[in-house]
């Protein structure tokens, strides 16, 4: 059993919940984000719902666990609850929060997993567990900001509202590990977005899965596509769904095209293939029919090279085209990139045919 302690933490304090805690949390719970992402909260959400979470925080306490109110430090005022589950046979603790709408966006999520992870173990427990929706951006970036690190995602691991199953983004911290805030290899965008005025850089994201989809299956875009294979419907809500997820992790940038006038949805670009020790990764990029010819291709990618350069570590973009794609070797040339060899039967082709590939690569100034 854990003691029942006050976790002072800076701004905030872990305390005991109490019934002065229902009426935010009767509000907090109605909140879609927490709705959303925690299955389990009922809808609606009621005090009686909140007075009886007050016994399963009990309980939780008496099976091994520990349950606190997160709060302001210097009025009591809760702001959240965070939780760890009863250790599990091999001694690992899992970790869980939900933070009121009222209280984002001032660290304070990062604060309590900190401060109840080092809790736990100053209290003997070797390997901290937090698990997040592979959708909810937010909690994934808590988690790193708390020192915990990307192990992997659980495929099909927690029952949806609506009957599906869905993945859980894994992160685990170690009493050795420093502790410290990991941060992205690949940050976001500055304010969510690029823009040059003419078009705009957005992450890809959920809400574009239809239009993402209709674009990959262009029989051009198909053709030059690696493998020259259509994804199905669900492929595509999957990259969707994914990406945001893959961009924090460092393992690809998706970005959709917008016309930045009317923000239609224009095409899309990536950055692939991201090798950290060599400080290299790959564009690849596809526009819908009606805004070829406008130069929004060769702006986007001059936009996404140029914040690359900016703001990560890379020094050298490459892409690669078909040797008789004319239009994309244009654009290539007008990003700044440089003609690289012709690899020979480098990717695949239809029917089990090798294609040759055409290089091309971008350095940092001054690399």
């Amino acid at each position: 059993m854990f003691p029942r302690d006050v976790i002072p933490a800076g701004p905030i304090v872990l305390r005991a919940l109490g019934t002065d805690d229902v009426e935010p949390i009767t509000r907090a719970c109605s909140d879609p984000e927490i709705t959303r992402f925690i299955p389990t909260v009922p809808v609606p959400y009621t005090r009686d719902e909140a007075l009886h979470y007050l016994k399963v925080a009990e309980r939780l306490w008496e099976s091994g666990g520990a349950s606190f109110a997160v709060a302001d430090a210097d009025t009591g005022e809760w702001l959240g609850n965070i939780g760890l589950k009863a250790l599990d046979p091999r001694g690992n603790g899992e970790i869980g929060y939900l933070i009121a709408p009222w209280a984002r966006g001032r660290g304070v999520a990062t604060t309590a997993a900190r401060a109840l992870t080092e809790w736990a173990f100053a209290h003997g427990v070797r390997r901290m567990e937090l698990l997040a929706d592979v959708e909810n951006l937010a909690s994934q970036r808590v988690a790193l900001a708390a020192g915990f690190r990307r192990e992997g995602v659980q495929r099909s691991a927690e029952g949806r509202r609506d009957g599906t199953r869905g993945d859980l983004v894994s992160f685990a911290r170690l009493p050795e590990d420093s502790g410290d805030r990991v941060q992205p290899y690949m940050p976001g965008f500055p304010g969510g977005s690029l823009s040059d005025g003419v078009v705009r850089l957005a992450p890809l994201s959920l809400a574009d899965a239809d239009d993402y989809h209709a674009l990959q299956n262009l029989p051009e875009v198909v053709a030059h596509s690696v493998p020259p294979q259509a994804p199905d419907p669900a492929e595509s809500e999957e990259s969707c769904r994914e990406a945001g997820m893959r961009w924090l992790a460092g393992d690809r940038v998706e970005v959709a095209v917008r016309d930045a006038r009317t923000d239609a949805f224009a095409g899309h670009i990536q950055l692939t293939s991201i090798i950290p020790p060599l400080g290299q990764a790959m564009t690849g990029y596809s526009t819908l029919p009606e805004f070829r010819g406008r130069g929004f291709t060769a702006r986007a990618v001059v936009l996404l090279v140029e914040w690359a350069f900016e703001h990560t570590p890379l020094a050298r973009i490459i892409a690669g085209t078909s040797p008789d794609n004319v239009a994309s070797h244009r654009v290539l040339e007008r990003a700044g990139f440089a003609r690289g060899p012709l690899v020979h039967g480098m990717l695949p082709g239809p029917d089990g045919t090798r294609l040759d590939d055409q290089q091309w690569y971008r350095l940092r100034p001054g690399a």
